[in-house]
């Protein structure tokens, strides 16, 4: 069930006691996140059935609702629900910080609150359980007129609870068959670890992406470890040559680079390297391109960084340059920006090699919809508005946007279960808000980042680049099963 509520958000609980409130918060949501009165009775009283203590818990109670919802944090209230001024508090806390509200009704028959009651070691008075009961009718009347975003029912039966069975993952192809780029998720891998054997450890990590059926695995094309990522002193193994290693580990994976500097090599430096990948691949290789930002690695490797508008220049000559190049024939080539002696580049790439651009500026968009194959852009709303107008730009180009790959790079963080998510998201935020950088990075379940990334594909995305936070090995990639099969 809360995999369809908003998250962050202020929850409240209505139930009579025995109504299963407790179990529930608790199969769903971090302990930390359940502000429970009776927990709080036990903090400050003699234990959670303490009535003496009742005040002064929810007093406390009161404090920690209002610290969580100004720093914009799930909140889920377990108490009876059934105080009116309270809830249209915990309402208001929850509109000044900008959550969403919601109220989740535990619909339980009245026989198994009592039952649960009476077998508990402290149960309620039978009288009191009653009032409780009957004022529930009472409560469920006044929550549709208190301006809630969602009124939630669960029902709860006595007998054991069902679950429904796991579906089978999607098959995976066969050893030496084609897994295409388009309408998959592509792991990028952007950390690598120091003093271990880095070969054996990219072929466990690429190993483990073919098992759990990732489309492809890239790498970012950078001299130095970018600030984003790392620290500058850490490994970052150089592209092409990282590329041909897991060419010959892997059979299934699409293989490349998101993306290749135009001002790192000529362009037609990168074609032969890229149609080299592909034909010791059997076509397993694309090619990213970009323009290229940061500065640092320009001047440590003695290469010019040019401005802007020379940069997207030089983007719109790289991909004329490897198509040209990758053509049949050795003839010589005039285009609109390029003008080559001759086209003369074995081996020939097998099949086709796609040039997915990267950025997400309008020229940009331009160069893709007229001469790429795709744009990879950010997975925010930002990004998911500019596939948009990719799409636009490539109907507008006289292309089918069928043939071509819309692609978003999605930075999550990825957790076994939600006390290890918060776990990393603390142990990574540094100075940001944890609800900032938690949504920021859907911080999650391999499960739920499924369930979103199967909605991107309602914006016209086609192809996901994921480079996970806390990618550490292959056992980090085990885990991302749902994620790797996500848009099959």
């Amino acid at each position: 069930m809360s995999a369809d509520l908003p998250d962050p958000a202020l929850v409240v609980l209505v139930g009579p006691a025995g109504s299963g409130k407790s179990t529930w918060a608790l199969r769903r949501y971090r302990s930390a996140e359940v502000v429970s009165s009776d927990a709080l009775r036990s903090v400050v009283g003699s234990g959670e059935h303490d009535l003496d203590a009742s005040v002064e818990a929810f007093a406390v109670l009161e404090q920690i609702v209002a610290a969580r919802l100004r720093r914009r944090l799930t909140t889920v209230v377990d108490t009876l629900g059934s105080d009116a001024p309270r809830r249209r508090g915990w309402l208001a806390a929850a509109r000044a910080a900008g959550l969403p509200a919601l109220v989740v009704v535990l619909d339980t028959p009245a026989a198994v609150c009592r039952a649960r009651n009476a077998a508990r070691d402290r149960p309620v008075p039978a009288r009191v359980l009653a009032g409780q009961i009957a004022a529930q009718a009472t409560t469920r009347s006044l929550l549709d007129q208190e301006g809630w975003d969602a009124v939630v029912e669960v029902a709860v039966a006595a007998g054991p609870e069902t679950r429904v069975p796991a579906t089978p993952p999607p098959a995976l192809p066969a050893p030496g068959s084609e897994t295409p780029l388009r309408h998959g998720v592509v792991l990028q891998v952007s950390r690598f670890p120091a003093e271990v054997d880095l070969l054996a450890w990219l072929r466990e990590v690429a190993g483990a992406a073919e098992e759990v059926g990732f489309a492809g695995l890239a790498v970012m094309d950078h001299l130095i470890q970018i600030p984003q990522v790392g620290r500058a002193w850490d490994p970052l193994p150089e592209a092409w040559v990282t590329l041909g290693a897991l060419a010959a580990a892997t059979t299934r994976l699409q293989l490349g680079t998101l993306v290749s500097p135009v001002t790192f090599r000529a362009p037609g430096v990168t074609a032969k390297a890229a149609a080299t990948l592909s034909a010791l691949s059997g076509g397993r290789a694309f090619v990213g391109v970009g323009a290229g930002w940061w500065e640092r690695e320009h001047a440590a490797y003695g290469l010019a960084l040019p401005g802007a508008a020379a940069r997207l220049d030089a983007v719109e000559r790289a991909v004329e340059t490897m198509k040209a190049l990758w053509a049949t024939g050795t003839r010589s080539y005039a285009g609109r920006h390029v003008c080559l002696p001759e086209t003369t580049c074995y081996p020939r790439p097998v099949g086709d090699l796609p040039v997915i651009v990267g950025g997400g500026g309008a020229r940009t968009l331009r160069i893709a919809a007229r001469l790429g194959d795709g744009c990879n852009v950010t997975a925010d709303d930002a990004g998911l508005e500019k596939v948009g107008t990719y799409l636009d730009l490539v109907r507008e180009a006289g292309r089918r946007v069928e043939a071509v790959h819309a692609t978003v790079l999605d930075l999550p963080l990825v957790g076994h279960d939600r006390d290890d998510t918060w776990r990393r998201v603390e142990a990574r935020r540094g100075r940001t808000a944890a609800a900032t950088f938690a949504a920021r990075h859907h911080a999650g379940t391999a499960t739920e980042h499924a369930t979103r990334l199967r909605q991107l594909a309602r914006h016209g995305v086609s192809t996901v680049f994921v480079s996970p936070l806390d990618l550490s090995g292959a056992d980090d990639v085990h885990a991302l099963g749902p994620v790797a099969t996500a848009l099959r």
